[in-house]
């Protein structure tokens, strides 16, 4: 039986890339899905789901109604049924000034998301598929190409993995701290290098081996 893992989140997941790639993108071993893909090895299916700006649940009023991570979750989980595991790291782009949001606020539509994840039957026989939720690493302080779009950002981003660990006790999901193995780029303050990339599909792959 092959297993599935669904790696549901933003550009940080698409794999945009701080050094020169062809199109701004990581390769696809480059990606942290890809590491994880690799650490897995053979049996497993592991499923991208990246998408540049992507918020939990709003709509952007600039970026698009399709940054909504709600909007398009549902359907995602149910093509790509029966999963193992989903894998979500969301709440960066909650960060953007435009909209308003505390550390609280973002953590909980995360917890949406869990939600929606453990009532959609996208698991083994309709069931309730394992739920890891990763809190993003932290922002740097200095960003050097969106100072103005992040503003107020980096001291939430601080903030972001004591609420996301507090959710997914409350909810009983797995919780990972991506700020924990690596940090993000100083090219722009919040992608991730190449390093970091690789950090982080090893660390996920050792949480997904300690789950099933």
């Amino acid at each position: 039986m092959v297993r599935s893992v669904l790696c549901y989140g933003d550009s940080n997941t698409f794999g945009t890339a701080t050094v020169d790639r062809p199109d701004g993108r990581y390769g696809p071993d480059e990606r942290w899905p890809g590491v994880l893909r690799n650490a897995l090895g053979a049996g497993w299916l592991v499923i991208e789901e990246g998408l540049g700006g992507r918020t939990t649940v709003s709509d952007d009023p600039v970026e698009g109604a399709d940054k909504n991570g709600r909007a398009y979750l549902y359907p995602c989980l149910r093509s790509h049924r029966p999963l193992d595991v989903v894998a979500i790291m969301l709440g960066t782009n909650d960060l953007k000034h435009r909209f308003g949001k505390t550390a609280w606020d973002i953590a909980e539509g995360v917890g949406v998301l869990v939600t929606l994840v453990k009532t959609s039957g996208a698991g083994r026989n309709e069931g309730v598929p394992e739920i890891l939720v990763i809190s993003p690493p932290p922002m740097l302080r200095e960003l050097p190409l969106h100072a103005e779009l992040f503003r107020g950002g980096y001291e939430k981003s601080l903030e972001l993995a004591g609420y996301y660990k507090a959710l997914a006790e409350r909810l009983g999901v797995r919780f990972f701290d991506a700020g924990s193995v690596m940090t993000s780029s100083k090219i722009d303050g919040f992608h991730l290098d190449p390093e970091a990339h690789a950090a982080l599909g090893k660390a996920v792959a050792t949480e997904v081996g300690k789950i099933l």
